[in-house]
């Protein structure tokens, strides 16, 4: 069977904004961070005494498209508590830079 797809543009295209989102996922302050804790401890047997209080994260970076800011914040909102951060333990913060028009 051959498939005969239409060429035709639309009139109206929908134009979207590319944005570069930066996304920061730390562990609540009441949550106890094994990870940190070895890596300080690490650090003092290098003779690092001085540093306290290690917390390690995560660090995500994504682009993607949207109709507009609100838009691609709701949508980050979502892919964070849905997937990239684990809403019971951790905390996320995101950055939202607009970098180009797609069509």
């Amino acid at each position: 069977m051959i498939r005969v797809e239409s060429k035709r543009r639309d009139r109206n295209p929908t134009v979207t904004q590319t944005y570069q989102a930066k996304i920061y996922v730390t562990l609540r302050p009441s949550v106890l961070d094994p990870a940190g804790t070895a890596v300080q401890s690490g650090l003092s047997h290098m003779g690092h005494d001085n540093v306290e209080k290690i917390r390690i994260g995560k660090y995500v970076e994504l682009t993607l498209t949207a109709a507009d800011t609100r838009a691609a914040e709701t949508q980050l909102d979502q892919m964070c508590d849905q997937l990239l951060a684990n809403p019971v333990i951790e905390n996320y913060r995101f950055e939202l830079e607009p970098v180009g028009v797609a069509a």
